[in-house]
């Protein structure tokens, strides 16, 4: 299957302190790092949502961003949405996504990765209540679509989401889960890109 991507270079960066995709590994910018992982894994074409060269402008939310990334590919059967916050993602793990959305069952794949620490319900600084963590997943980007159910999606609900498979899921759309890679860490905080960079340094 042939398939397009779109990568979410567009946030502002509140908690890091700064915008993420002016960030630099080897001198080289998130969003090229993720532009050419996506392209080293079939996509045949990409775009980057945010004030990059070449880039196209986002909106006031992710979500936002998303709808304007996907309308510019939605000749393409297939899209996949990565956050540039995420530049360790691998051609594997791309691979693992579309050969789950290739089925042609779904409207979505994920990838996701256990749980790793205790979780709590809490209220103020007291714990309310321990959460079940042995159906828990954390999940990650790149997520893969049929782009006119992501499209349809985006239609359905104006409210926000933490991630476009939470719009498939409000819509009404069936949603698929790969093994995640725990290594495709997401650069949140300063603290998150010296560990980056650590892998990145590692892999090399």
């Amino acid at each position: 299957m042939t398939f397009s991507a779109v990568i979410v270079a567009a946030g502002r960066g509140q908690r890091f302190g700064d915008a993420k995709h002016l960030l630099e590994i080897d001198d080289t910018p998130l969003w090229k790092i993720c532009e050419r992982v996506l392209t080293d894994a079939g996509a045949v074409s990409t775009v980057v949502v945010g004030d990059v060269p070449g880039g196209i402008q986002g909106g006031e939310r992710r979500r936002d961003s998303v709808a304007i990334g996907v309308r510019a590919v939605e000749d393409s059967e297939f899209v996949l949405v990565h956050d540039v916050a995420r530049p360790l993602a691998t051609v594997d793990l791309i691979e693992r996504v579309v050969t789950r959305l290739a089925v042609g069952d779904v409207d979505g794949v994920v990838p996701i990765v256990p749980v790793r620490d205790a979780l709590k319900h809490v209220a103020g600084d007291m714990i309310a209540a321990s959460v079940d963590r042995s159906n828990m997943a954390a999940v990650q980007t790149p997520q893969g679509f049929v782009t006119r159910s992501l499209l349809l999606a985006h239609e359905h609900s104006s409210e926000d989401a933490a991630d476009d498979a939470e719009l498939i899921e409000r819509w009404g759309g069936t949603v698929a889960t790969v093994q995640g890679d725990a290594t495709n860490v997401k650069i949140t905080y300063p603290e998150d890109l010296l560990l980056v960079r650590a892998l990145w340094s590692a892999r090399s």
